[in-house]
């Protein structure tokens, strides 16, 4: 066997040039042909080879190298043409040739299977197509999207329309609601002005007309306060508020105001402990309440008002054996003016006033009821520990008997009427009034007088009180001020003067006036 490899190795053949007859024509045709023929080959590989090195990521890497050694065995092939033309070593040829067709057999046979994927391959037309249909999708979708948009906005015009229509019916209903209960207000208070008119000489009838029209005012300063403790534009007088005393200070009003067909029990809780909130305002919450709760017992029924200690706040609860409300309207209870009641017969600010008096207060409401099984609203507020209250919100006339004191009032209000009545007031009660109808005019006169209090208005036409009280402190640091108002906007008052006024709510009593006044001086 080795004699046989040694022999096809060693045999002594003829060059191939002597096939030509050594031609020099066609033997250099052959040497340039197979010279380009076999650097073209020995290119390829190199440029193969520098490609998939270049992108490790092409999927047929493997095939490129075994190409690649196909091309190189070619190349060979023609370079040892150009050796036989002058020397006979068929058998080396023969062994490169056999290395090419090792290569290029299994080349074709790869090839084939990987053809459909080769094929699969997006060329330059292919993938502009599908950047032109990316595109037409990527603008179909601004187009929808766009689209949309315009379905948003629509949709909040529809939403804003459908809120400004819940509040026109809101507005509606409470302009009933009001309307009807000042007409009686005025009725009341205008029927009895107008005996007094028609009996002057009459004194023991004039007292108790007079204090009819006083008892029909009172109960419009009730709503009116309704009215700004809901809209939050009223500053509350918080102080320290002994809970149980106040509840049964009260149990009269209460008694009085549900009725002789509803059957009252008050129930308060010993050591209570006190909380922080206006007295005037949380006994009025309470009231409505109670009134809430009679009014969902038109046959009658029972009613406990109980006040008790829940963790580290004060339960005020109203419970009621009703009709009750459903899921819906409980749901709604809160919402400003709406009532369930039939038209002149509420407002529909009594839970919402309620609410707003306990959250002022740091607490909250809740509301639990079933329809047929009454309803318990409870007013949830924190303990107040810096203080016990003791009766904090009781003594608000406890200095009636004291020593009148007078001093130079500037009244400014730019209702003549108001004024007219506020200055004969405390005209008669010794005070020297200046009346100003304006911020301009009562600044005036602040420059030419010494004034002890300033008692001001705070909705007026040019400067509002604030502002007025902003410049007076400036002309006169020591002038005291006293807001009278039925708009009182705490923060644009607190805001102007620091703190440094007191404000009483419009409309008001002789003596709390003359009381607020000597405060003051005091």
């Amino acid at each position: 066997m080795f004699d046989r490899v040694t022999d096809f190795f060693a045999g002594d053949f003829a060059p191939h040039g002597f096939c030509l007859l050594w031609d020099p024509g066609l033997v250099w045709t052959h040497i340039i042909s197979d010279v380009l023929i076999a650097a073209a080959y020995f290119s390829i590989p190199i440029a193969l080879v520098t490609f998939v090195r270049k992108r490790p990521d092409v999927e047929f890497g493997r095939m490129f190298w075994l190409f690649a050694l196909f091309i190189l065995s070619c190349g060979m092939t023609h370079v040892m043409s150009i050796w036989n033309l002058y020397n006979g070593d068929y058998a080396l040829e023969a062994v490169i040739k056999a290395i090419t067709a090792a290569a290029s057999v299994p080349t074709a046979i790869l090839l084939w299977p990987l053809l459909p994927r080769m094929l699969a391959i997006p060329s330059p037309t292919m993938l502009q197509k599908k950047n032109d249909e990316l595109a037409d999708a990527l603008a179909e979708r601004d187009r929808v999207l766009a689209q949309l948009r315009d379905e948003v906005v629509h949709r909040q015009k529809a939403e804003a329309a459908l809120v400004q229509a819940n509040k026109m019916e809101a507005v509606g209903q409470l302009t009933g609601g009001i309307a009807h209960d000042f007409n009686n207000l005025l009725q009341a208070i205008s029927g009895n002005l107008e005996l007094i008119g028609l009996a002057p000489d009459q004194p023991e009838k004039v007292a108790r007309w007079a204090a009819n029209a006083t008892q029909a005012t009172e109960r419009g300063t009730k709503l009116t306060g309704q009215l700004l403790t809901f809209s939050r534009r009223q500053r509350l007088d918080t102080r320290v508020v002994d809970v149980g005393g106040l509840i049964e200070g009260m149990t009269e009003l209460l008694r009085n105001s549900v009725g002789p067909t509803v059957d009252l029990s008050v129930s308060v809780s010993d050591e209570l402990g006190a909380v922080r909130s206006d007295p005037t305002q949380l006994e009025l919450a309470i009231l409505n309440l109670a009134i809430n709760g009679r009014d969902a017992m038109p046959s009658g029924g029972a009613l406990q008002v109980t006040a008790s200690r829940r963790g580290d706040k004060v339960a005020i609860a109203i419970v009621d054996t009703g009709i009750g409300m459903s899921q819906e309207v409980a749901e709604r209870a809160l919402e400003p003016f709406f009532t369930t009641k039939g038209p002149g017969r509420g407002t529909g600010l009594g839970l919402s006033m309620a609410y707003g008096v306990a959250t002022a207060a740091g607490g909250t409401l809740e509301i639990d009821s079933k329809v047929g099984e009454g309803t318990t609203v409870t007013m949830l507020l924190p303990l107040e520990l810096s203080g016990d209250g003791e009766g904090a919100d009781r003594d608000e006339h406890s200095g009636t008997d004291r020593p009148v004191r007078t001093t130079h009032v500037l009244l400014v209000d730019d209702d003549p009427e108001v004024r007219s009545a506020v200055a004969d007031m405390l005209v008669a009660r010794g005070h020297r009034v200046t009346a100003a109808e304006n911020g301009a005019h009562a600044l005036l006169e602040l420059e030419r007088e010494e004034i002890g209090v300033m008692l001001l208005d705070f909705a007026m036409p040019g400067m509002n009180g604030a502002e007025v009280a902003a410049r007076a402190i400036e002309l006169r640091p020591g002038v005291r001020l006293l807001f009278l108002s039925g708009y009182a906007d705490s923060q644009a008052i607190d805001a102007a003067v620091d703190g440094r006024a007191q404000v009483l709510r419009k409309p008001i009593g002789a003596a709390a006036l003359f009381a607020a006044i000597e405060d003051m001086l005091d």
